[in-house]
């Protein structure tokens, strides 16, 4: 218990020396290369700067775990802490699981931070960036859903409302009914739209009293469940879902024979890609002897910071290839994660672990 306590406040403490430094580059950088076209009002730029924030944990929180195992470990080898614990009958297994854990748990935290708009900040930002507010309303927006043909001139999420709205009934092949609205919001469970226009074109045309029949309806509710920010994403092609809007994106778009790789490419990310950091920690763990009279600390530091650079630069060039659907989202997420899971179990059990 002691070793635990021990180990894991200078975890934490390494942790956040890196995290607060890795992410104040990152931001730093951000802001010096595009400081020209960031928004004046002082407002907007702190929200801004707050949504690259955020989208810098995102992106270097793993890395920063791994960095801090990598400096606790040389402080105790530094420290002959390392040694006093294993002269007080700690074993290998018990200096480890301080790592193990605490880093587990930060995990957890950090998956549960993408329920939110987290999982969006960079998306927030880049509009904020080239519109001056955080949802850019999406225009000309044509998909297909339940056999119908739909146009959204412009749509605003936020809002939940739609303009210059259409909508094509396809029956038999053939066209049956195109129903048009200036404006539809989103109200309940329904995109409700005003004021529609509807043209029915008839089944069978030449017979004697086949006519097209014109109407209007004060409000007619379309896609059930079909909320605003589910289209935004999924047919703007965007990948930073929440966990929410990616399996409500899943439920509502199983049976419309649309590719859901895109989402569920965002879900692994999410649940799955995270792991490596307990993998990857076990693994450089065990090459660490346990005095400096064994090890050049400088260069295990520099061998094992380029190591996790390389497997970190991998990890996130196959999820860039899961998204753009180059690989499938097993081949490109929990494959390369499977491995490494495997390779750090292999390195567990080459040693006599009591």
């Amino acid at each position: 218990m002691l070793a635990f306590k021990y180990i894991s406040f200078h975890y934490l403490k390494y942790f956040l020396v890196i995290m607060i430094a890795l992410v104040m580059f990152m931001v730093g950088f951000d802001y010096l290369q595009n400081i020209n076209d960031l928004p004046k009002s002082a407002n907007l730029l702190l929200i801004y700067l707050v949504y690259r924030v955020f989208f810098a944990i995102d992106m270097l929180l793993p890395l920063a775990l791994v960095f801090a195992m990598i400096s606790t470990k040389i402080f105790l080898i530094r420290s002959n802490a390392l040694v006093s614990f294993f002269s007080l009958g700690y074993s290998r297994t018990d200096i480890l699981r301080p790592f193990i854990v605490v880093s587990t748990m930060i995990i957890f935290l950090f998956i549960g931070a993408h329920a939110t708009n987290f999982a969006r900040a960079d998306e927030f930002a880049n509009n904020i960036r080239k519109t001056q507010q955080y949802l850019n309303p999406t225009k000309d927006l044509f998909f297909t859903y339940e056999d119908k043909y739909i146009y959204f001139g412009k749509l605003s999420p936020l809002q939940k409302r739609a303009t210059d709205v259409r909508v094509f009934s396809v029956k038999d092949g053939a066209l049956s009914e195109v129903i048009t609205s200036k404006t539809a919001v989103y109200l309940g469970n329904d995109w409700h739209l005003q004021n529609a226009h509807i043209i029915e074109k008839p089944s069978v045309v030449g017979l004697k009293n086949s006519e097209i029949k014109i109407s209007d309806k004060k409000d007619l509710a379309i896609l059930h469940e079909f909320q605003p920010k589910i289209l935004d994403q999924v047919y703007e092609g965007k990948v930073n879902f929440t966990i929410g809007d990616a399996l409500d994106a899943l439920y509502l778009l199983k049976n419309q024979n649309i590719n859901t790789s895109q989402i569920k490419s965002s879900l692994y990310k999410i649940f799955v890609y995270p792991f490596f950091v307990p993998a990857l920690i076990t693994i450089i763990f065990f090459f660490v002897p346990p005095s400096s009279r064994f090890l050049n600390v400088s260069f295990f530091s520099f061998i094992a910071i380029l190591a996790t650079l390389v497997v970190w630069g991998i990890l996130f060039m196959m999820i860039e290839y899961a998204n753009n659907k180059t690989l499938s989202s097993e081949v490109g997420i929990i494959l390369p994660i499977f491995i490494l899971i495997l390779a750090s179990i292999i390195q567990y059990k080459r040693f006599n672990i009591r």
